[in-house]
């Protein structure tokens, strides 16, 4: 496979390996992860939901370590475009590339809509004990954060990884506290700190495996940094670091936080159902153990937090696009770099304004239940990770492929 790229048009690699790890990292999102995706396994694991995440860690490590492989030899900003295309063919390629394109638009849009839903429910947190507290139209917030996103998103990718890792430290710091506390105080009564999270007792290993499938989801885009391959210093070394870097550090920090989560609500029937009804358990759980104020302080750091994800998958596309269109394989507008800021600004504002376009309308048409912006969530989060599951399938296929002839096609 020959994949074109125009001398004058590329990328200086110049960019330390913090910056493709904040901008995988954020692309992750843990203080999401973490506050919306332990609850649906409940009902089918009980207290197992920590050892779900463990088997989780397992299985995206696999598919991690396709991409170190990989990664080692080829650095491109198609990422799964040009990785797939250079090992099993073109058209395979093609495949990877759009089907992760898609992925990544597909959760700008639906990041979108969360911020405007963590941003309506800080708001109405805000006004504890008012019966009737005042809540903003869900447009309005996806209109300021698609301005905001426009004026951050094309920047220089240096300034934008500072501040995603300002936005997520923010919130790892807060979950870790969090977590620290649950555990010193014990836990919930009668239950307190209970190991037994860590087992299948009492729940079928079926069972297990099937939550294993949603767990394994809270890691998607934790290969972000990937396309950022041609705008680091030493690629070779320094993607596959940013790699498992991203793997260790949420790994680490979603078992743990998982755990204190558990053991937080009690792991008796009481408990367990608590968890399961809990909209936002990370704000539940401060508000029982550390008080309102930190509380409020969680919740914003939701808020941020789905805003810096979509910053990060509005990036990662934008990247995905120039590779795309450098190709020929779109329009040449979009395969400009902006000398200024050095990234593919107009490709990355396109997916922004498309994801403010589509959460506009969509939020008038579907008929799903819950808000218009969850519904927005909902969707667009389905559509995503199905296609990031197809493209992470045929980078495992490259792996092997490339494991069995160790040898790329050409790339100019």
């Amino acid at each position: 496979m020959v994949l074109k790229q125009t001398g004058s048009e590329l990328p200086r690699r110049r960019f330390p390996l913090w910056v493709g790890l904040a901008l995988s990292v954020a692309t992750v999102g843990p203080t999401l992860a973490m506050a919306g995706n332990g609850q649906g396994l409940v009902a089918s694991v009980g207290k197992a939901v920590p050892l779900v995440f463990v088997i989780g860690l397992v299985g995206v490590s696999l598919v991690g370590y396709s991409f170190v492989r990989l990664t080692r030899h080829l650095n491109h900003a198609g990422s799964a475009y040009a990785l797939v295309g250079a090992t099993i063919g073109p058209r395979a390629g093609f495949f990877a590339g759009f089907a992760m394109l898609g992925a990544y638009i597909s959760f700008c849009i639906g990041t979108l809509a969360l911020t405007a839903i963590f941003a309506s429910a800080f708001l109405v947190e805000l006004q504890r004990g008012k019966s009737d507290p005042y809540q903003l139209p869900w447009l309005v917030p996806i209109l300021v954060a698609g301005a905001l996103s426009l004026r951050l998103t094309g920047r220089d990718a240096r300034v934008l990884a500072k501040i995603l890792l300002a936005i997520e430290g923010l919130g790892i710091l807060a979950m870790v506290v969090l977590s620290a506390v649950i555990v010193a105080q014990g836990g919930a009564a009668p239950t307190g700190v209970d190991f037994g999270v860590f087992s299948t007792s009492g729940v079928s290993v079926a069972a297990v495996l099937g939550g294993v499938v949603a767990a394994f989801l809270c890691w998607a885009g934790f290969e972000a940094c990937v396309s950022m391959g041609e705008e680091t210093a030493d690629p070779q070394r320094n993607i596959p670091r940013a790699l498992i870097g991203t793997l260790a550090l949420t790994g680490a920090l979603f078992v743990a936080v998982m755990f204190a989560q558990t053991i937080g609500f009690g792991t008796d029937a009481a408990g367990l159902k608590a968890f399961a009804g809990s909209a936002n358990t990370l704000g539940d759980l401060s508000d029982r153990y550390i008080g309102e104020a930190f509380s409020l302080l969680i919740s914003f750091t939701a808020v941020v937090g789905a805003f810096g994800c979509h910053m990060a998958t509005g990036a990662i596309s934008g990247r995905l696009i120039y590779a795309f269109a450098r190709d020929g394989l779109g329009p040449p507008a979009l395969a400009r770099i902006d000398l200024r800021t050095g990234s593919p600004q107009r490709a990355s504002w396109s997916v922004v304004v498309v994801a403010v376009v589509v959460s506009a309308v969509s939020g008038s048409t579907l008929s799903t239940t819950g808000s218009a912006a969850t519904s927005t969530y909902f969707v667009f989060g389905v559509a995503g990770s199905v296609c990031l599951m197809i493209c992470y399938l045929l980078v495992e296929l490259a792996a092997l492929w490339f494991t069995a002839a160790p040898r790329f096609a050409a790339v100019h």
